[in-house]
């Protein structure tokens, strides 16, 4: 059964059209890269599904729900999450508060407010921070856990930005360059995490132009160009591909 799935879609920004009639599926579990360069649509096409961006026309379905007009919390809420670019911690607080701020309570509702006025029954409380701290075991920020979530390198800040997408229990994690800006080593850390992620059955759509970390992970690799797919298929076969060799000016991929 396809968790997610991509039928027509077309964005345009006025009179340029950045994703032109795409179409993707993608299985409960899957792991799958999208890369292009710069201008390919690969990110619009992201910011579509993930529910930041409108489609012009097209359809997207998720969990065989019609999410194509749903903002981005509802997505949420059917399990459909994602992180940014350029991580969104709340640098003032506690990498532990950023998880629980995450949180949705009963009503998928945050819980920062409850937190920061301790309002929150004390169970709650007891149980969100149990939850918290198994996830931040999990990606490897327990040393960190009370310290200010501004004062964490980039790779780090990564880090937590997935903590707290997982605060949400999703279905699909979309990332978005999750290795921009992060050096070698936490390069390793992240993929290991997200292998991790994938073992335990959750999908992942990972977009990046760290095309050799990517091959070496993704189980399927999309490149997009002039915002349609070019190529679809085992990662190492789409970068031999000759299109796609000559789309990224001349075959270094």
């Amino acid at each position: 059964m396809s968790l997610l799935e991509v039928q027509h879609a077309c964005v345009d920004f006025g009179a340029f059209r950045a994703v032109s009639d795409v179409s993707l599926s993608l299985a409960e579990g899957e792991l799958l890269g999208i890369a292009g360069t710069n201008g390919a649509g690969k990110s619009t096409l992201f910011a579509a599904i993930a529910g930041q961006q409108a489609t012009s026309t097209g359809r997207i379905e998720f969990g065989g729900a019609d999410v194509t007009r749903k903002p981005v919390h509802q997505r949420a809420r059917f399990g459909l999450a994602r992180t940014f670019q350029t991580p969104r911690e709340f640098a003032n607080l506690s990498v532990l508060e950023n998880l629980l701020a995450a949180a949705p309570n009963g009503r998928h509702e945050s819980l920062l407010a409850s937190w920061v006025g301790r309002r929150a029954s004390r169970h709650q409380e007891l149980e969100l921070v149990r939850q918290a701290d198994e996830i931040l075991a999990f990606v490897k920020l327990m040393p960190v856990r009370d310290q200010s979530a501004g004062g964490l390198s980039g790779g780090q800040k990564k880090l937590l930005e997935l903590a707290r997408v997982l605060m949400l229990s999703p279905k699909l994690i979309m990332l978005d360059e999750p290795f921009a800006g992060v050096n070698p080593v936490l390069i390793g850390e992240i993929i290991e995490v997200l292998r991790k992620l994938h073992g335990r059955g959750i999908a992942l759509i990972v977009v990046e132009h760290h095309l050799q970390a990517l091959k070496s992970f993704v189980q399927r690799l999309i490149v997009m160009d002039q915002g349609r797919i070019l190529a679809d298929g085992n990662p190492h076969l789409v970068l031999d591909d000759p299109r796609v060799q000559a789309a990224y000016m001349g075959g270094v991929v």
